[in-house]
């Protein structure tokens, strides 16, 4: 059996050797050439499957590290008879300690509190969900949107998209679509960013299409949209290197990218390809995982704020303003080499460990301090 799979996939062939013969390849370098003698083919959001690259191969199955499954073609699946699956939840918690550094950097940024402010969430999902949890550990309150889960559920917890309207921030973390009563291609356009209030900031982390691209450059310009973070951009990996220009801070679609998301996602699709071939899943990971190099942060619990206490935790846990500072190496090159540099830093992206790898040593002891970062999943001493 061949199984062919994204190189960008950790352990990817520690897990799936006891399968089979693992050839791996760059995901964007996948062709129809690549795939037609595999069996099982093992990918990452970058890579289309569709019946360009499939039609005519021995491909029977199908999976994805990822949450997102945009890029798998579903209905060709059906047609062709291939079985596919996905790592949904895999990397929730690394987008969400994404989200947590990106507000506690904006509030340092511009000077605000963090608790209190109205933070809306766009698509409440594995997701959206873990960051409310993070985002209600720092004091914010949250308003919850999501259409479809609304309409499953009947739960009222789940709002309207015009009280999103006059949140000051606004977080993206739905699928893209494009057909259907809720599609998500562009739903952040010129209306959608003017009917918020005056001032606001948004995020993006889902797919580049959910926000038009072009629109919010113009809501920067104009100064209704205060300020952005956006780790997805449309036309990746060619990205509008003048909106980069415009945003507080970006970073090359690793929002998801933590080394013990990454793992969970091959660790999803190996358990899924097992199931798939009717062979017991017997490959654990976990004694391959590293210790982080340094797993305990101390904290000054003396700071007057909480906030900056907090900060200084999560930052020297994981920083997103290094992740900016690396996309923006971008303006030192050509618009030719561009594109690479942006495939590369998602290639070599650092090994970022989660919030729970890492004790907060809080001292002198301070609850405020202490239940925070609890909420984000630090182990926490006062001591």
């Amino acid at each position: 059996m061949k199984i062919v799979a994204d190189e960008n996939i950790p352990y990817v062939r520690e897990a799936f050797s006891g399968l089979g013969e693992v050839v791996t390849v760059h995901g964007r370098s996948m062709t129809a050439d690549t795939v037609r003698d595999a069996d099982l083919l093992m990918v990452r959001s970058v890579t289309k499957v569709n019946r360009e690259l499939l039609d005519g191969s021995s491909v029977r199955f199908v999976a994805t590290a990822t949450i997102g499954e945009d890029h798998l073609d579903k209905a060709y699946f059906q047609e062709a008879g291939i079985t596919y699956a996905s790592a949904p939840g895999s990397n929730a918690d690394s987008v969400a300690q994404y989200i947590t550094s990106a507000l506690l950097r904006l509030a340092n940024h511009y000077e605000f509190e963090l608790a209190g402010k109205t933070l809306g969430i766009v698509g409440v999902g594995n997701v959206g969900s873990r960051v409310a949890k993070k985002a209600e550990a720092l004091g914010m309150r949250c308003v919850l949107n999501d259409p479809p889960l609304a309409e499953a559920t009947g739960v009222t917890k789940y709002r309207p998209i015009g009280e999103i309207y006059n949140s000051d921030i606004v977080t993206f973390h739905v699928p893209l679509t494009k057909e259907g009563p809720h599609a998500t291609y562009h739903m952040a356009n010129d209306a959608f960013l003017h009917f918020l209030n005056r001032g606001a900031i948004v995020i993006n982390s889902a797919r580049g299409a959910v926000v038009n691209n072009k629109d919010l450059a113009k809501a920067l310009d104009d100064g209704h949209i205060k300020a952005a973070v956006l780790d997805v951009w449309e036309g990746e990996p060619a990205i509008d290197t003048g909106l980069l220009e415009r945003v507080y801070l970006g970073s090359p679609h690793i929002a998801g990218y933590s080394f013990d998301g990454k793992v969970n996602g091959t660790r999803q699709i190996y358990e899924a390809a097992c199931t798939f071939l009717g062979v017991e899943a017997n490959w654990d990971p976990t004694p391959l995982l590293p210790k982080p190099e340094e797993p305990v942060v101390t904290v000054d619990g003396s700071l007057e704020s909480v906030q900056e206490a907090v900060s200084r935790a999560v930052f020297a846990v994981y920083d997103i303003r290094n992740d900016d500072a690396a996309l923006r190496e971008t303006f030192r090159m050509s618009p030719s080499e561009r594109p690479a540099w942006f495939d590369k830093l998602r290639k070599d992206y650092p090994r970022r460990r989660e919030f729970f790898n890492f004790t907060a040593r809080i001292w002198p002891p301070n609850h405020a301090v202490h239940e925070r970062l609890s909420g984000l999943s630090f182990q926490c001493k006062d001591e």
